[in-house]
């Protein structure tokens, strides 16, 4: 992709801030910013955020000072105004999506002026974002704040544009999201991307349970359709910046730091907890864990300390204050129990620390202890790994934490367990050098090669190759002008064949089969095609012959049923292709029955010579574990009869082995010599009949999606319109 990329987060790597002398530009504080700000130093990029100061507390001439300062750091600002900050930021985002999706749903608050806050600044990101872009540019839109605006900019700048977007924090199991009153926009929103990212494949799996339960959506390994684009859900596990942070270390000023630090806690074994104020973090229990440690291990009380490093979040809101109350006394009743003359058991520091002290810290302690409930990534954990090049170091992490899936090998605990994470601090205390070294230097290894560049080079080549495969998609789908040939070659032609699909095809999915009866316009239509000279329409369909006579039996057509069992050629008698057995189908319906029964919404269709097992009603996460649970009984139980278990759209049928729309179709086309051949499908059992067809015949698959076909369309009402071109043709 060329062009530039356009960085959209809800802050800019620096924040304005007005002091005596004047407005001043200071660095961001917080992971995204530091990852980010890697990519931007290093890439054609231009960044979009928060300026960092309400739009009502500055001046015009103000305002155009930020921009141009920012404009030289390739920079735009977006103005939000004390209301939007109230309602947006603190109000939807950190009340309402932040405690959801972190599990926390007591804490989450329903209020509609959030919600509409939320869409006006999500609008305002998109007005700024559509100010710098230009053709060839790439859109990278980050984070929780802005979950609406890739559709946004989707619906202003269409299909072409590559849009990826990145969600840095847990995305939530589809129960608890559902709680969300705005859920379905936005998941619609997040859907405008191209490529949607997430730490984990955990978190993965969970946003594709709720586009399917919440908008009926499907995936193929990870790709979803909606209209004429692909979108692919995948993971990406955010790096650190593995040579900066290894090459301060070694910088004067911080092996001062070091020295500093380590005569300070000379002769104690040195635990480090690193956080931001948050109920998240686990910092509570935390501290309830190291209570219980030294409880029960007297012996290493005076021989140990715990640094806790806390930095100031959030810090008029009630909640925040509450918590911050509450850690407090949790330290004061910790070091008033177990402080000596010369020693106390936890340092408490409240307060933003640079980073280079940061790093000193991660240099010296023995053990670093990141326990928290729920974290998208968490960047500290894998800095204090990357900071232990000595190997004398150990990780004890929260299960709950994303980077556990990554780091296996440090010690996994589950943070609510206090006594777990007591027994944890033991086990990594008493650990040997060898094993503890032997875990480090693997967890610093990944890190090492999978660093922030990599995370953003993996996430926008991926991006890219969605792109192209979305372009060739495009490149088959039934354009005008293809129809206009179609159109022209069924009039040159002496002998026309159109072979038809039914649901799907000619009639949209419905929710039971007895639904989808056809309506009197596509009646007229197939009576008006099949009076064309020379002209064979064919409905080829997986229904039961009674139902496709009592259909269609008036009409001038030939009649597949079955998938190819039944044969009914225009104006004869129904046969089968072969004897046939039907005596298994009454052992085989009862295997379906327990699968009834197990599944609500599921239903058995009987036909002649086969029997069908829906499941498009059903819950779908259900529906599709219950349909792969009875594929492979079935698979197993019929392996002695000349049978076999094909699987449609929501369906699994068991039918006679070697019966096929294909062969069936193999007979039609035996039958004549034909010069124009249209075949129409929607389901891979539509493959069997596009497999058996000459390459110069018109093929056409219904969805977005690879096929045998040598062309797509988007649903059943474009087929439609090509066949009353054809109906209404050669005047």
């Amino acid at each position: 992709m060329g062009g530039k990329i356009i960085i959209v987060s809800n802050r800019l790597p620096v924040r304005v801030s007005r002091r005596d002398s004047g407005l001043v530009l200071e660095s961001s504080v917080g992971g995204l910013a530091t990852g980010l700000a890697a990519i931007h130093s290093k890439k054609p990029c231009i960044w979009v955020g928060w300026s960092g100061i309400p739009l009502d507390e500055i001046s015009w001439s103000e305002r155009r000072e930020i921009e141009n300062r920012l404009a030289s750091m390739s920079m735009y600002p977006v103005f939000l105004s004390r209301s939007d900050i109230d309602e947006f930021y603190h109000g939807f985002c950190n009340s309402t999506i932040w405690p959801l999706f972190h599990y926390f749903p007591d804490k989450a608050r329903y209020e509609e002026r959030f919600w509409e806050a939320y869409k006006r600044v999500n609008r305002l990101f998109m007005e700024a974002v559509l100010e710098v872009y230009r053709p060839g540019d790439t859109v990278w839109v980050h984070d929780y704040h802005l979950m609406l605006l890739p559709q946004m900019l989707r619906d202003e700048l269409g299909d072409e544009v590559p849009i990826g977007f990145f969600l840095h924090i847990p995305f939530p199991s589809s129960e608890v999201f559902k709680l969300l009153p705005w859920r379905t926009e936005i998941l619609r929103g997040i859907l405008g991307a191209d490529l949607v990212g997430f730490h984990t494949y955990g978190y993965v799996r969970h946003f594709l349970s709720a586009t399917r339960r919440l908008l009926g959506l499907e995936n193929a390994l990870g790709k979803i359709r909606i209209g004429n684009r692909v979108v692919l859900v995948d993971a990406f596990p955010m790096g650190i910046d593995f040579e900066r942070l290894t090459k301060l270390l070694e910088s004067s000023e911080v092996r001062e730091r070091i020295e500093k630090h380590r005569e300070a806690f000379r002769g104690l074994h040195v635990i480090l907890s690193v956080d931001r104020l948050d109920y998240t973090k686990g910092i509570p229990q935390r501290l309830k864990a190291y209570e219980l440690f030294l409880e029960r291990y007297p012996e290493y009380r005076g021989r140990i300390v715990l640094v806790m490093v806390i930095s100031p979040s959030r810090t008029g809101v009630r909640e925040y204050v509450e918590l911050k109350r509450l850690i407090d006394e949790l330290v004061g009743r910790i070091n008033g129990k177990y402080s000596t003359i010369g020693w106390s058991p936890i340092v408490y520091i409240y307060k933003y620390i640079p980073f280079e002290d940061l790093l000193a810290l991660y240099s010296i302690a023995d053990i670093a202890l990141i326990t928290p409930l729920y974290d998208g990534m968490n960047l500290v954990s894998k800095e204090y790994v990357a900071a232990k090049s000595d190997g004398r170091g150990n990780l004890i992490l929260s299960e709950g934490a994303g980077a556990a899936s990554e780091l296996v090998e440090a010690i996994i605990v589950n943070p609510n367990n206090v006594a777990e994470v007591a027994e944890a601090i033991k086990r990594a205390l008493e650990m040997s050098d060898e094993e503890r070294a032997r875990r480090i230097f693997a967890m610093r290894e990944r890190i090492r090669r999978y660093n922030v560049y990599r995370w953003a080079d993996d996430f926008l080549e991926r991006l890219a190759e969605v792109k192209e495969e979305q372009k060739k998609l495009r490149a088959r789908v039934l354009t005008d002008e293809v129809a206009k040939s179609i159109v022209k070659d069924f009039c040159n032609a002496r002998r026309r064949l159109v072979l038809l699909d039914y649901d799907g095809t000619l009639v949209p999915i419905k929710p039971t089969p007895e639904e989808a009866v056809p309506d009197e316009d596509l009646l007229q239509l197939l009576r008006s095609l099949s009076s064309r000279p020379s002209t064979e329409v064919v409905i080829v369909s997986g229904r039961d012959r009674e139902t496709l006579e009592r259909w269609f039996g008036s009409l001038d057509i030939t009649l597949i049923a079955e998938h190819g069992a039944w044969i009914r050629p225009r104006g004869g008698e129904w046969s089968t292709v072969e004897p046939l057995r039907k005596d298994w189908k009454r052992d085989v319906r009862r295997i379906l029955e327990v699968y009834v029964d197990r599944t609500p919404g599921a239903f058995i269709e009987e036909k002649e010579y086969s029997i069908a097992w829906h499941y498009r009603r059903a819950q779908a996460e259900l529906g599709e574990v219950r349909a792969k649970e009875l594929k492979d009984i079935l698979l197993s139980l019929l392996a002695s009869y000349n049978l076999e278990v094909i699987e449609g759209d929501k369906v699994i049928e068991v039918r006679n082995a070697g019966i096929g729309k294909g062969r069936a179709v193999l007979r039609i086309l035996q039958s004549g010599e034909w010069d124009f051949i249209l075949a129409a499908g929607d389901d891979w059992t539509d493959e069997e009949m596009f497999a058996v067809l000459p390459p110069q015949a018109y093929t056409i698959r219904v969805g977005l999606t690879p096929s045998r076909a040598r062309f797509n369309v988007a649903s059943y009402r474009e087929i439609r319109s090509l066949l009353r071109s054809l109906a209404s043709s050669c005047a």
